[in-house]
């Protein structure tokens, strides 16, 4: 990037920490739109990297044979049987949604993880010869994708509570778990701690290993070119393992969670 010899190492983070945002309300381009901000490169490569996972499984879905398989079929089949056994572990309840959820949460984080390998001035100075100024392109990197995909766990957690044991059942989990219908308060305040914990403690987790691993691959590529490979090469080795745990810990959890809801003891 040529600006990098220009700005200096903390404008050089924060372009690379600045979401390219669209103010919905005034229709614009630019921060300062509060909660009416948009963030574009997270929108529009999360629903890129989404669809991709979409056509890739029905590409090979259509392409399936019975006899020898080739080596995508091959691996997709293990990433099924996979989550697939995860599902019948870990979920003790009835659903024909939960492995399909298991499957997309774990195979789209995964992509969406998967985009910090890339070199961090690659697509960033690509877009700016475009006149885009700025691009994140990890989504995971961002509190609204982490925050809205924990919240969608979190309503179906209540959709599943309410569906499996009713208004009544919930309501005396609410006000009568663990200490009995005589200490209600305690019993309440306890369950609402414990629900909201779920969502945040998802979309936090996620979103601080992930950037994490993105700031220390800027700071890497503040060093001299004779030092960021030797730093790189290693933590992007090693940065494979964490961005395949965290993807496979939000999926186990979401299962938990939502085995949980479909539990009436």
């Amino acid at each position: 990037m040529t600006e990098q010899h220009t700005i200096t190492a903390s404008e050089y983070i924060q372009h690379h920490l600045t979401n390219l945002q669209f103010n919905v309300k005034t229709m614009t381009f630019g921060e300062g739109g509060g909660f009416w901000t948009l963030n574009v490169d997270t929108f529009l490569i999360s629903i890129a990297l989404g669809l991709t996972v979409i056509l890739l499984f029905r590409s090979v879905a259509k392409s399936m044979t019975s006899g020898v398989p080739g080596k995508l079929q091959n691996f997709i089949e293990v990433i099924f049987e996979f989550v697939d056994q995860q599902v019948k572990d870990t979920f003790h309840g009835r659903s024909i949604l939960i492995a399909p959820l298991a499957l997309t949460i774990f195979t789209w984080v995964f992509l969406m993880n998967l985009m910090d390998l890339i070199p961090v001035d690659v697509l960033p100075s690509t877009a700016g010869a475009v006149g885009i100024h700025h691009l994140r392109v990890v989504p995971t990197t961002d509190l609204t994708a982490t925050f809205g995909m924990s919240i969608t766990v979190f309503l179906l957690i209540l959709f599943y509570s309410f569906k499996v044991k009713g208004l009544k059942g919930v309501f005396l989990e609410f006000f009568t778990k663990p200490f009995g219908i005589w200490f209600f308060p305690v019993n309440f305040i306890m369950r609402v701690v414990e629900e909201l914990a779920r969502p945040i403690s998802l979309a936090l987790r996620l979103f601080g290993n992930m950037f994490a691993g993105e700031l220390i691959f800027v700071l890497i590529a503040l060093l001299p070119w004779y030092m960021q490979w030797p730093l790189a090469l290693p933590w992007a080795l090693f940065h494979i393992l964490i961005i395949t745990l965290q993807a496979f810990i939000f999926m186990v959890l979401t299962i938990v969670y939502l085995s949980l809801a479909c539990e009436d003891h």
